[in-house]
């Protein structure tokens, strides 16, 4: 049994006896959407799993109807991200916390890359946005039949800057196929992402 608690609002950790960690994104009611808890509690998840002993390897799932529809946008229009200054802030003071908040938003999702234990997540119905950004960062990746992959980011006048564009042109190889998804957003089937390497099976 592992020493480590894991105990977050919207992560769901369950550590089988043989050392297996389930990790499943747990924000149904939101479509898994992520907000700065979310993806916070998932970075905090994946730097612990690194020195614990009791895990060797992690599973990514998610629960509800869909693996997750992206950014929380809901928050983002209120959050950091949103904001081109605050109070009585200069604007270079303010840069510089904000690109402190967008590093930390870069690690959390780092945190799956980095992590020493195998990583595999496993996606059924819509992956949008930032689950192309976290389902990068895995080792493997595994899609359901019904399964569609979105790069979301371009339809709300953002980069995707946490992970898929440094990420996905190594994942898949072909850095064409990569800037198609990135400027039309288009929905990838599963087969399609299968075909192309971003899936394996």
């Amino acid at each position: 049994m592992s020493e480590y608690t894991y105990q977050f609002e919207f992560i769901k950790v369950n550590i089988s006896a043989e050392g297996i960690a389930h990790v499943e994104i747990n924000r149904p009611q939101a479509l898994n959407a992520f907000n700065t808890q979310t993806w916070t509690e998932l970075g905090q998840c994946f730097t612990q799993f690194k020195s614990d002993g009791n895990v060797r390897c992690a599973v990514l799932s998610a629960s509800g109807r869909m693996f997750t529809a992206g950014l929380d946008l809901k928050e983002a229009a209120a959050g950091p991200l949103a904001k081109s200054t605050v109070g009585d802030v200069d604007r270079a003071r303010f840069g510089y916390y904000h690109r402190l908040f967008i590093l930390r938003f870069q690690d959390a999702i780092s945190a799956l890359e980095t992590c020493d234990k195998p990583v595999i997540a496993v996606v059924h119905a819509g992956c949008l946005g930032i689950g192309i950004d976290i389902i990068s960062a895995c080792d493997i990746r595994i899609a359901t039949q019904d399964a569609y992959f979105i790069v979301k980011e371009v339809d709300i006048g953002m980069a995707a800057d946490v992970g898929t564009l440094q990420r996905l042109p190594k994942v898949v190889g072909n850095d064409s196929w990569v800037r198609e998804v990135c400027y039309t957003a288009r929905k990838v089937s599963a087969q399609e992402a299968r075909a192309v390497g971003l899936v394996g099976s």
